[in-house]
């Protein structure tokens, strides 16, 4: 869930990529980077892809698996290695928290051998943050931990100013803030994950961002945030395939992305 992609000043392969991850074409983007399995780095970008295209759609987990893998093997130092543990531990999340599979314990396993892994400066120490409080949130429930853990990414996101992920933690810090009946804040918190995610053109993760603004609004503003989030949900073709039943009916769903 990096940034990368998303600038002018990346290379055509990279915004190509971007573009087709932004719309929800995770396969289509691994594609791209298929015949570069050379580069430890792309090969890692590339499980990147096939795991988020798990927790978006439910499905593509032996694709993922096997990049996966290829990222392990691949891995020639700590920051790499890391990495790697780090989406494995994204997996295993994204399978638990959709009820595929119970992978609770390898999520932990991994997120925490990822930390031993990367130094306190590391590149990846945000991501990996975000997804220790996902894991402290939705398969622990201790919202006080997941809050340490999504501050610590939000201000990671801001040192080195990754606006994907800084909309993923305003995201779930306003749902933290939503859960304790602190309205003013958690509609700040969703409007600016939605604000940074139009401005970025990612479609894909613009539908949950204006359900997730619409459970602080008041009618009829919120069935106007509803309907424009069915839209881009039906445009995309139903994905997240977990926002259905946020948005019909209006219900708390998981807020995965």
């Amino acid at each position: 869930m990096s940034g990368s992609g998303t600038t002018a000043g990346d290379d055509p392969l990279q915004t190509a990529v971007w573009r087709l991850r932004s719309r929800g074409c995770w396969t289509d983007a691994a594609a791209l980077l298929a015949p570069h399995s050379a580069s430890p780095a792309l090969t890692l970008q590339r499980a990147a892809l096939l795991v988020e295209r798990c927790l978006f759609t439910g499905k593509g987990w032996a694709d993922a698996e096997d990049a996966l893998r290829a990222a392990e093997a691949s891995a020639r130092d700590d920051d790499e290695r890391g990495a790697a543990a780090c989406e494995r531990g994204q997996l295993a999340y994204a399978s638990t928290v959709l009820g595929v599979r119970d992978r609770a314990d390898e999520a932990r396993a991994a997120l925490g051998r990822a930390a031993a892994l990367l130094a306190p400066s590391a590149p990846g120490r945000p991501l990996l943050d975000f997804r220790r409080g996902l894991v402290a949130e939705h398969l622990a429930d201790s919202p006080q931990a997941a809050r340490a853990a999504y501050h610590r990414a939000h201000a990671g996101a801001v040192a080195q100013d990754d606006a994907l992920l800084l909309s993923f933690t305003w995201r779930h810090l306003a749902a933290l803030a939503l859960r304790d009946g602190e309205l003013a804040e958690a509609r700040h918190g969703f409007t600016e994950s939605l604000r940074i995610r139009e401005e970025l053109g990612y479609l894909v993760g613009t539908a949950p961002a204006l359900a997730a603004l619409a459970d602080t609004e008041p009618e009829p503003e919120a069935a106007r945030l509803r309907a424009e989030a069915m839209r881009l949900f039906r445009l995309l073709g139903g994905v997240p395939t977990w926002l259905a039943d946020q948005l019909n009916p209006p219900a708390q769903a998981v807020r995965a992305v």
